[in-house]
């Protein structure tokens, strides 16, 4: 299974001593952490990890964008935000077949975001550097969802998977 115990980012302080920008993240990130139950056990995926660091991604590259197309940066930061989205939201479903749906959901916008991405840079809109950045984070992303649903692909011509929210102990 693709799982990460922690999901922390190291703290940074601004010139002033204050926290900057990641150490409110860090707070935010072990806050969470603290707050665990069994229906948030999608934040340990590398899957959902991964699609929440390549919308950071995003979040920061689009403004590259010359003139900043309101819609089209709107595209491709809902396209982004999805994948993680639709990650939770299958795993939250407990139903195989439904995760399974949703996680292919998580791929077709992956797909969204890489080819909305790319236009951009045909179009001059984003730098190569830039679209290499995008792309090395969403080929990881899509890589650890590909894996995901391999898994559970496997697990369900395995019948392996239990519909039910009474989950082992280990597994929070």
């Amino acid at each position: 299974m693709f799982l990460l115990s922690t999901f922390h980012l190291k703290l940074k302080q601004g010139k002033d001593g204050r926290e900057g920008k990641e150490g409110r993240k860090e707070k935010m990130d072990i806050r969470l952490e603290r707050r665990k139950n069994k229906n948030r056990g999608y934040r340990k995926l590398w899957a959902w990890q991964k699609a929440i660091e390549l919308y950071v991604l995003i979040c920061e590259k689009v403004k590259e964008i010359p003139g900043s197309p309101y819609r089209l940066i709107e595209q491709i930061m809902n396209s982004a935000s999805s994948i993680s989205a639709n990650i939770a939201e299958g795993y939250c479903r407990r139903s195989l077949k439904e995760y399974l749906y949703f996680l292919n959901i998580a791929l077709g916008s992956s797909g969204e975001v890489y080819t909305r991405c790319y236009a951009c840079y045909k179009a001059g809109q984003l730098s190569e550097k830039t679209v290499d950045e995008i792309d090395a984070k969403h080929y990881e992303t899509e890589g650890e969802l590909l894996r995901l649903v391999e898994s559970l692909q496997k697990k369900q011509l395995e019948e392996e998977w239990q519909d039910s929210f009474l989950l082992r102990d280990e597994e929070v």
